[in-house]
C-alpha cells in the first residue's frame, strides 16, 4: 500500500510504502475491544475508600444499657445503622491491573493501524521540526495537512520536546512515541499523523 508523503507546508514530496503485516491485516475487532477494556481498567487508581464501623472515630462505649430502657439495644454509636456511623461493604483500595498477552496486544495495535489505513486516515509527513515550542505553529501545520479540525494522534520516532510542549495545550491532539503507541490511542484518534522516521519505527517494532 502506497501513501503520499507531505512536508510541513502541506506540499506532496513523495510516496512511501506501508508494511502489509502492520497496515494491511484484517482488523480483529474482538481483540481490539478486549485490549481497550483492559487498558482502561489498568488506568484506574483503585484508591476509593470508605470507613467501616471499626474505622470511624468514637463509639468506644455502649450508648445505654442492654435492657430496661424501652429502646432498641445498641452497642455503638458508630453502627452503620446510625447517622455518622460506618459504611457497610464500602469501597476499599484495590488494584484493577490485569496482564494482557503480548501477541494479542500487538494484534490489537496492528488491527487499529490497518483500520486507519483502510479508511485513509493515515497521514505521513517528512518530518516535524520546530525551532521552539509554539502551539500556533503546530496548529498551522495540521491545518495545512488537512487534519486541523480532527482529533489527531502524532507519532514520532523519539522524544521531540518542542513538539510535546506545542501540542499539550490542544485538546484534540495527542503525542506519543511511535514504538510505544497502543490500540487505544489509535482508535481514539480520527487521524494518525506519522513522521517518516516514526513510520519506520512503527513498522520495525510491530512487523511480524
Amino acid at each position: 500500500m502506497e501513501v503520499k508523503v507531505y512536508n510541513q507546508e502541506g506540499a506532496e514530496v513523495g510516496q512511501v510504502s506501508l508494511e502489509e503485516s502492520v497496515f494491511g491485516v484484517k482488523p480483529n475487532q474482538n481483540v481490539v475491544h478486549q485490549y481497550i477494556v483492559n487498558y482502561l481498567a489498568n488506568q484506574r487508581q483503585g484508591t476509593s475508600c470508605a470507613k467501616g464501623r471499626s474505622d470511624v472515630s468514637g463509639g468506644g462505649t455502649k450508648p445505654w444499657r442492654q435492657k430496661g430502657t424501652g429502646r432498641a439495644r445498641a452497642g455503638s454509636i458508630r453502627s452503620p445503622l446510625w447517622r455518622g456511623g460506618g459504611i457497610i461493604f464500602g469501597p476499599q483500595p484495590r488494584s484493577y491491573f490485569n496482564e494482557f498477552p503480548k501477541k494479542m496486544k500487538r494484534l490489537a495495535t496492528v488491527s487499529a493501524l490497518s483500520d486507519k489505513a483502510k479508511n485513509e486516515k493515515i497521514v505521513v509527513v517528512d518530518k516535524l521540526e520546530l525551532s521552539e515550542a509554539k502551539t500556533k505553529k503546530i496548529i498551522d501545520i495540521l491545518d495545512k495537512l488537512g487534519i486541523g479540525q480532527r482529533k489527531c494522534l502524532i507519532l514520532d520516532e523519539g522524544m521531540n520536546n518542542n513538539l510535546v510542549l506545542s501540542v499539550r495545550n490542544i485538546p484534540r491532539v495527542e503525542y506519543s512515541r511511535a514504538p510505544l503507541t497502543n490500540a487505544y490511542e489509535i482508535v481514539n484518534a480520527e487521524a494518525v499523523l506519522l513522521t517518516r522516521a516514526g513510520l519506520e519505527k512503527v513498522q520495525e517494532v510491530f512487523a511480524v
